[in-house]
């Protein structure tokens, strides 16, 4: 099997060798993949993150003019290296070539990987390790959405990779420097990218001790490369800490303000992952115990639960066979083994306890696991070309055969759903219009077409359960949820008449009110007093008028009574 896996020459037939016919496959597969990605990713924007943030900041950037503070919105104080490449397609009015923006960090994560994987098997099994990495669930919805974390995916495993280059080349500095650049750009993409930094800072003083040749460095020597790589990364990174400074005193805000800002950190309250999942999903301990299996199995799209995204459970296995018998490896092959799974497992384990979990806070780990998986494949195939039983072999290589198949199919499988869930090809063939779609997914959508068509320049309009979705909103806008906390909670709690909510309305210089109704009635009742809830009823009659309901949804206008 070794052999057929070689360079693609020509028998004596002029026929290609079978190891030519599986790069040809393996081209054909990869191809049908990539055109699969760009249909579905043809239609407009619709997912949440998009419309809260990586494309409403960039779009009232170019309103505004610039850069400027939002501060009703903290997450536009996150790091945006991607997003401001987001402004370039919007300056023209389009908001589909950002998804492609998004993709082509995909395909250049894949590229590096081709590229490591390459040398260190052959080409047949690089090209399985690009199609199986951009073909894996959660690569495929990000890449057909307008988010950050394939830019931090490349930027993170491209930082990792020259790390071993740096290694592999005799600590040569260029390499070291790159890996610093890429990164301090994966910081600058996603606060995420800061567990990179920090795992790879300490990583570094550590690999340069163990593995530099022929000597004992001194200890300034290996914790100078450390700082070398620490300084030249924050300083790729810190236009986003020196602006975030500037405007709260605190060069990674939102996060850690209780230590930079102690005062405004006070009422801030936290729950721990395993209290929320007992609280929220009433999970015992066992199932708790195994969240880090179940995340390569049980994953959901749009469901916090089950981690809101989808891994492939292939991931988990094949790197475990790359294990196998390592002693029989180079000894260059094996230290990158057992740094890649290092840096795979502590990220995970970081990000795992740092925050609520979902798949994509993990991303970065996938394209270390999938160099894994290849590496483990190829693991497999050599044990079965070992074996000096004929029938023996071919029921070894029947075995890797469908292992192989099965995780490909359970990723196309994936893909299948999605063009059922996307449907690219009404939009695309004119079946649907482009507002058809949108509201289809987003039933808000007509509501904010009303308010651009019909309401003044300047009105000022209140989102009210919206789930802070204003990309199609062309109007000024705020949210009422800042931290947790409802700003018209605060107001009808303050006051002591409904014209009082409606004179604090006006001093925020709100004109409107974007209301989802459904959730609005439900949190109201739970939330206020019935001496609230009467005063709510009486600035609704007397300071609210009606001027567009549709789908659950309302627009007010605030008046005097």
């Amino acid at each position: 099997m070794k052999n057929r896996l070689n360079s693609p020459k020509l028998k004596k037939t002029g026929k290609p060798s079978a190891t030519g016919w599986v790069k040809v496959l393996l081209l054909i597969l990869l191809a049908i993949l990539i055109i699969s990605i760009i249909i579905l990713s043809c239609v407009p924007p619709v997912s949440k993150d998009a419309l809260v943030h990586h494309l409403a900041i960039p779009k009232l950037y170019l309103k505004h003019g610039g850069i400027y503070e939002i501060p009703t919105m903290p997450f536009s104080y996150f790091p945006m290296n991607l997003d401001l490449l987001y402004l370039i397609p919007l300056c023209s009015g389009n908001d589909i070539v950002p998804k492609f923006i998004h993709f082509s960090f995909a395909l250049l994560t894949a590229w590096i990987i081709f590229n490591f994987l390459k040398p260190r098997s052959n080409t047949a099994y690089a090209l399985l390790g690009v199609i199986f990495f951009l073909s894996i669930p959660i690569i495929v919805k990000l890449s057909i959405t307008v988010y950050v974390d394939l830019g931090l995916i490349f930027f993170s495993t491209a930082s990792v990779l020259l790390l071993l280059k740096w290694i592999e080349d005799g600590f040569r500095l260029r390499f070291l420097l790159f890996s610093s650049l890429f990164c301090g750009l994966a910081a600058g993409t996603k606060y995420n990218g800061l567990i990179t930094l920090f795992l790879l800072t300490l990583f570094l003083p550590f690999l340069y001790s163990r593995y530099v040749p022929n000597s004992k460095p001194g200890f300034f020597k290996a914790a100078g490369n450390g700082a070398f790589f620490l300084i030249v990364a924050l300083l790729v990174f810190s236009p986003w800490m020196i602006r975030n400074y500037l405007w709260t005193n605190n060069p990674l805000y939102p996060l850690y303000d209780h230590l930079f800002n102690p005062q405004a950190g006070l009422n801030d309250q936290t729950i721990g992952l395993f209290a929320y999942r007992s609280l929220v999903y009433h999970e015992t301990w066992w199932q708790m115990a195994l969240l880090p299996v179940r995340v390569f199995f049980q994953g959901q799209d749009g469901n916090p639960q089950y981690f809101d995204g989808k891994l492939n459970a292939f991931l988990l296995l094949f790197p475990l066979l790359a294990f196998y018998r390592i002693e029989r490896d180079r000894q260059v092959l094996r230290n990158e083994k057992k740094v890649l799974l290092a840096y795979a497992a502590l990220f995970f384990a970081t990000a795992f306890f740092s925050s609520g979990m979902r798949i994509r806070y993990i991303s970065p780990i996938i394209p270390p696991l999938v160099i894994l998986s290849i590496l483990g494949v190829r693991k497999m195939v050599d044990l079965v070309s070992a074996l000096k039983a004929r029938y023996s072999r071919n029921i070894g290589f029947a075995v890797v055969f469908l292992l192989l198949s099965f995780s490909l199919w359970l990723n196309a499988h994936y893909i299948f759903t999605q063009y059922r869930y996307v449907d690219p090809i009404t939009y695309l063939t004119g079946t649907v219009s482009r507002d058809h779609y949108i509201e289809r997914y987003r039933r808000e959508y007509p509501v904010l077409r009303y308010i651009n068509k019909n309401l003044h320049p300047n009105a000022k309009i209140l989102f009210i359960h919206m789930g802070k979705r204003g990309y199609y909103c062309d109007r000024d806008y705020v949210l009422d949820m800042l931290n947790n906390r409802s700003t018209l909670y605060r107001l009808v709690k303050s006051a002591n008449k409904p014209q009082k909510v409606r004179l604090d309305l006006k001093k925020m210089g709100v004109t409107h009110l974007l209301i989802n109704c459904d959730i609005f009635g439900r949190w109201a009742g739970d939330s206020f007093t019935t001496e609230d809830q009467e005063l709510l009823r009486s600035f609704f009659r007397n300071h609210a008028r009606l001027l567009y309901f549709k789908s659950g949804y309302g627009v007010y206008r605030l008046e005097n009574p």
